[in-house]
């Protein structure tokens, strides 16, 4: 249960109060981790917090969104202090992040024959000047960065794209990845969705499996729609898996800039493998 304590900052007065983490202790532990490996690399043998005070800094920023600035006050340190060890463990995270081909790789030898793939928009603070109109998503009509991902079908999170403006298509977003080839050096296929039905450039020989899009001259038939049901189906499990990511409240509204996105996302694809593994 939360608590409130009053403690007087000069003359004005602040309120403290307690919230509970609902994480795992190996997604903790892996935060502290980080943080260790990171002290005894720089050989830093003095810290004012110890690692398990920044661990839950760290978490209280990544799962409920808090401002370092808040969190900064009642800890003891400066708002600085809690932004700075923020985006060291972020980027040591997602050092551990894997590429696509290993991704692709490991799915050979785990038995997998089928990969589900989707892009998903995470929404970020609009931008003023000429910058406003590139992280436009014309589709949701919002400002956001587009992410591609791809999950097993169990709907397990196994990679993340580089972060892309938001004005960007899904289909230019899965070209710009080189997904199709990649799949076929593989041997494996992936579902998705209709953006992606001129992704394929070899119909022969098909790595992209999609459902039939209808147009106003074109109806589909009984067979069709069937088809675009059991597409649906197998593709729910991905769902899953960006659900499972948006947890983490810090991508309810980004306020990154592009590059340090992508960081953030492939550091949460990390801890999410770990909180939400199945």
């Amino acid at each position: 249960m939360p608590t409130t304590t009053n403690t007087s900052d000069g003359d004005h007065a602040c309120g403290v109060y307690q919230s509970r983490l609902p994480l795992s202790t190996a997604t903790l532990e892996a935060i502290r981790c980080e943080i260790v490996a990171y002290r005894r690399e720089a050989k830093s043998r003095w810290g004012k917090k110890s690692a398990g005070q920044l661990t839950d800094l760290i978490a209280a920023v990544l799962f409920h969104d808090q401002r370092p600035a808040d969190l900064s006050g009642p800890a003891g340190i400066s708002a600085s202090t809690v932004r700075r060890w923020l985006h060291r463990v972020i980027g040591r995270l997602a050092r551990r992040a894997p590429r696509l081909d290993r991704v692709l790789r490991k799915a050979v030898v785990d038995g997998h024959e089928v990969v589900l793939f989707d892009c998903t928009l995470v929404r970020t603070t609009r931008r003023s000047g000429k910058a406003n109109r590139r992280n436009y998503n014309g589709k949701h009509r919002c400002h956001g960065l587009l992410f591609l991902a791809v999950t097993d079908t169990r709907g397990n999170l196994l990679w993340i794209g580089q972060a892309r403006r938001g004005k960007t298509s899904d289909l230019t977003c899965a070209r710009q990845a080189g997904l199709v080839a990649k799949l076929r050096a593989h041997g494996l296929a992936a579902v998705g969705d209709l953006a992606f039905t001129a992704l394929d450039d070899d119909p022969d020989n098909p790595a992209i499996i999609t459902g039939y899009k209808a147009t106003r001259w074109r109806k589909l038939t009984g067979a069709q729609k069937q088809a675009n049901q059991t597409v649906a189906g197998l593709r729910a499990p991905g769902e899953h898996g960006f659900a499972f990511l948006k947890c983490w409240r810090i991508l309810h509204r980004l306020r990154l800039k592009a590059s340090r996105a992508t960081a953030l996302l492939r550091a949460l694809l990390v801890v999410s493998q770990i909180q939400y593994g199945r």
